[in-house]
């Protein structure tokens, strides 16, 4: 498949246009279907981007919402990708959005697997835009090198959208969407700053190897590189 890559000069600059092209596809999906849907990722670099598309003038009480994935904490925790949405996304304009949670009351992640499959079943697949981020390791979403779950949340056949992951080199049990439901995104943007993320995507497009979970989305899915140093 295909890496467009859009560099820009500032995160300012590419958080207004990045902003900008989300809203357009949203409005055409809403146009068209009645609803559109939004997953994104947590971390710090989304901040700025969902700040400016909480004040976009949307109709945004037909845009689901909901995250690639999530560590297993409370939904207060500092550590909660839920509590960053919550926070810097679903304000201003876009509280009127719905929002689907990856947490559950459940103590293990493994026993949640079931009602987050529950929770996105009113959505209308595919997603019209999927928001990825990637850590220097080549991880995205909650798909890490580094667990015993890889493999099985790589499985394109598993018929699975969601995983539950314990990686070995980061903290806190995860849940996290599969590769093919990652895949099954209408557009998918990667999200990065700085020249360390830059040389780990160059890595992953020049590897012969599996063992990093972004070239999986690289290698079978047309995706827009969102960078900025």
């Amino acid at each position: 498949m295909s890496l467009q890559t859009h560099e820009f000069a500032s995160t300012e600059a590419l958080n207004e246009e990045f902003a900008t092209k989300i809203i357009a596809i949203l409005q055409i999906a809403i146009a068209e279907k009645g609803q559109a849907s939004l997953i994104v990722s947590g971390g710090n670099t989304p901040k700025p981007l969902f700040a400016a598309l909480s004040q976009a003038d949307l109709d945004w009480s037909k845009v689901v919402i909901s995250l690639a994935d999530d560590r297993w904490v409370d939904t207060n925790d500092a550590a909660s990708n839920d509590k960053l949405v919550r926070e810097h996304l679903l304000v201003g304009n876009a509280a009127a959005a719905t929002f689907i949670s990856l947490k559950h009351d459940f103590a293990d992640a493994n026993d949640a697997v079931s009602a987050c499959e529950a929770a996105l079943s009113n959505v209308k697949m595919p997603f019209d835009v999927l928001i990825l981020g990637m850590g220097e390791d080549g991880h995205t979403a909650s798909l890490f090198p580094c667990s015993k779950e890889l493999q099985a949340g790589l499985e394109l056949n598993s018929g699975k959208k969601y995983i539950a992951v314990q990686p070995t080199t980061a903290p806190h049990q995860r849940m996290s969407l599969t590769l093919p439901a990652l895949l099954t995104s209408s557009h998918i943007f990667l999200h990065l700053t700085g020249a360390a993320k830059q040389a780990v995507v160059a890595q992953a497009l020049a590897s012969t190897e599996t063992q990093m979970p972004i070239k999986a989305v690289l290698d079978r899915a047309n995706v827009q590189l969102m960078w900025a140093p």
